[in-house]
């Protein structure tokens, strides 16, 4: 028998089963978050079946927004949709934009495993935004798989990014994203840059799914304690690859040179997150090229945060203290 197989073997945990307890060390309102049944995790259609995934989406897309709407609608924000460089765009507005921002645009790309979410989300999710940054977001409704798979999503990203280097100086520019999205924040200023492309002021990264080859540790010590997303996403990122290469740095942004230069990084992540392994790695590998990087991890927090608790709000007021360090954005 291989000794190094035996010695891997010989190091793995075998856990019996155990309880873990609603932490008393977060606020109520995170607590009842985490008192939430967690989402059911049915099967997936096969990876060649186009039809049936192009459903699944529609069901997602469609319930999601439906759940989402009326609180964002609510919000005192105005948005429109806009075509931009050839792509939809999302754009929306606070009704007050603070002074040190008016001239700021943060270029954001939506959560949903490059896959899920697009449509009316994105425009939910660009209100939502406008209202947290307090500046104008353009949010980009790229192109999913199963009809058009990588590099299309990432395509539109930059050619919307290009668009706005018309409009504004690159250090007025802040480019962020969520899980999914947070793969093409990190993508397109890789891309950018070596296309010889002027990079943004600064990038925000929020529970980001940078790795799609989910090799790292919490995919495994966080699987089925994420109470949002319970696993990892083989499925959905094997149909957004469509055959590529996953440690591709534009498909697994962690696997970059970052030593050629990168914008000022803020990364954000929980205890249960079960993409805590990217955001920390992610955080090393850019603070070994020199990067300035921040990371801020939830107690106790899954992916994608607790929805409008305390600790959530408190991660964004440290989002835009950064932007105001950074990007020259106005402090909270």
């Amino acid at each position: 028998m291989d000794e190094r197989t035996t010695g891997s073997r010989a190091a793995e945990l075998r856990l019996s089963e155990r309880v873990i307890p609603v932490p008393v060390s977060v606020s109520p309102e995170a607590r009842a978050a985490l008192a939430l049944e967690r989402p059911a995790v049915g099967p997936l259609p096969r990876l060649d079946d186009k039809a049936a995934w192009n459903a699944h989406i529609l069901r997602v897309n469609t319930a999601r927004a439906a759940a989402m709407r009326d609180p964002i609608m609510a919000l005192p924000v105005r948005s429109a949709l806009n075509t931009i460089g050839g792509v939809p765009v999302y754009i929306a507005e606070p009704e007050m934009i603070p002074a040190d921002s008016r001239d700021k645009a943060l270029l954001y790309f939506h959560a949903g495993a490059l896959v899920l979410l697009g449509g009316e989300c994105v425009g939910l999710f660009a209100r939502l935004e406008a209202a947290s940054t307090r500046c104008k977001v353009y949010a980009v409704d790229f192109r999913n798989p199963p009809d058009h798979p990588y590099p299309a999503a990432l395509e539109d990203c930059l050619a919307v990014y290009r668009a706005l280097l018309e409009i504004y100086d690159p250090e007025q520019i802040v480019v962020s994203g969520a899980s999914g999205g947070g793969n093409l924040a990190a993508a397109v200023p890789l891309n950018a840059r070596d296309l010889g492309l002027p990079l943004p002021a600064a990038i925000g990264l929020f529970t980001p799914e940078i790795d799609l080859t989910e090799s790292g540790d919490t995919f495994q010590t966080n699987r089925d304690i994420d109470v949002v997303l319970t696993r990892g996403l083989p499925e959905l990122n094997a149909l957004y690859a469509d055959g590529h290469d996953l440690a591709h740095p534009y498909l697994s942004p962690l696997f970059g040179d970052f030593t050629k230069g990168f914008p000022p990084t803020f990364i954000q992540s929980g205890t249960r997150d079960i993409f805590l392994s990217n955001s920390v790695r992610m955080h090393r590998v850019l603070r070994r090229a020199g990067v300035e990087a921040e990371l801020h991890v939830g107690e106790a927090m899954p992916h994608g945060g607790f929805g409008n608790a305390p600790e959530d709000r408190e991660l964004r007021i440290s989002f835009l203290h950064f932007l105001a360090k950074f990007a020259g954005w106005a402090k909270p």
